[in-house]
């Protein structure tokens, strides 16, 4: 994990700051938290979570996916001037914008993976918080940042690291693993079906010249898989740029490590609330919610952006949220 004390605002809000406008699930206060300056992303789902978390003024919450910052804005506008929002990211840029938004206001913010929170809370000197927010979405300012790689016109590397300092960026591996394991990442984390297709003509072409840049892959990708009529709803490279930004993050296994750490340092009664974008997270978000010794679930089937959040906001139309107590 990331020393939470490097980049840290930890100042607390003056007199006065905090919640003085709409609350947490006013439209208005949800358009304002979508489009500050520094950022393009829209949170998704935000007046369901902030709803179902039932934040109020005086407690102690955390954002675990800081990402754009719309949500740790709603959660800072709800706790009020006595509350404390940590909010952590494993990107940097994030974090750095971050720490302009807010600065004076009762927040935290810690360059580190949310599966860390026991470690992050410990160095706030923070023992147990009153609800947890994770949004597992990637980010729109990564999406347009073309030197990531997240975006299949890019132009720049295929790296599709969160956290651009560690790891291994994804081009290395598309150039470096046998086809029967490229073939078995995209097909596990992409529920790729076609995955041993794209593989072999990765391998082809590979001999040919290095794969760098995320335009090049995802042209590999849409030459392996067979066109379809009508075209299919999403880009035939999304689910092999989703296995391998999975892979390169490890994901998943940080869900799962997060979903088994979080009721440690939850209140009892406290709340967590997940929004997952894909069946594999949302897999394990359900079944960690069935530990009946654990959790109370508040939802039992995942809440759905409605018409007016998918018009408004496309990349809200796979979104589910699932949401429950803690137990005791």
């Amino acid at each position: 994990m990331r020393e939470p004390g490097g980049p840290v605002n930890d100042s607390a809000a003056p007199p006065g700051a905090g919640a003085s406008g709409p609350g947490a699930g006013d439209p208005e206060a949800i358009d304002r938290a979508a489009s500050p300056a520094g950022t393009i992303h829209t949170p998704v789902l935000a007046r369901e979570a902030l709803g179902l978390l039932a934040v109020r003024p005086g407690m102690t919450v955390v954002d675990g996916t800081l990402g754009g910052g719309g949500h740790t804005a709603l959660l800072l506008d709800a706790v009020g001037p006595t509350g404390l929002v940590i909010a952590c990211d494993r990107d940097h840029g994030a974090i750095d914008r971050a720490a302009v938004r807010f600065a004076g206001r009762p927040v935290r913010l810690a360059h580190a993976n949310f599966c860390d929170l026991p470690e992050i809370l410990d160095a706030v000197g923070v023992a147990a918080v009153d609800a947890v927010l994770l949004d597992i979405g990637l980010s729109s300012d990564q999406l347009a940042d073309h030197e990531r790689g997240f975006s299949f016109d890019a132009d720049g590397p295929l790296d599709l690291r969160f956290d651009t300092s560690e790891g291994e960026p994804a081009w290395r591996l598309v150039n470096r693993l046998r086809p029967e394991s490229l073939a078995d990442i995209l097909h596990t984390f992409g529920e790729e079906r076609y995955g041993r297709r794209i593989a072999r003509r990765i391998a082809d072409v590979r001999e040919k010249e290095p794969i760098r840049s995320a335009r090049q892959f995802a042209r590999i990708v849409c030459g392996a898989v067979p066109k379809q009529f009508p075209p299919p709803r999403i880009h035939p490279a999304t689910r092999s740029f989703q296995a391998l930004r999975i892979a390169v993050n490890q994901e998943l296994k940080s869900l799962a490590i997060a979903l088994e750490r979080i009721p440690q340092r939850l209140v009892p009664g406290g709340r967590l609330a997940v929004i997952s974008f894909h069946s594999l997270e949302d897999r394990l978000v359900k079944q960690a919610f069935l530990g009946a010794q654990t959790w109370e679930r508040l939802t039992r089937t995942p809440v759905e952006a409605g018409p007016e959040e998918v018009a408004a906001n496309p990349r809200s139309r796979s979104a589910k949220l699932r949401a429950a107590r803690r137990i005791g």
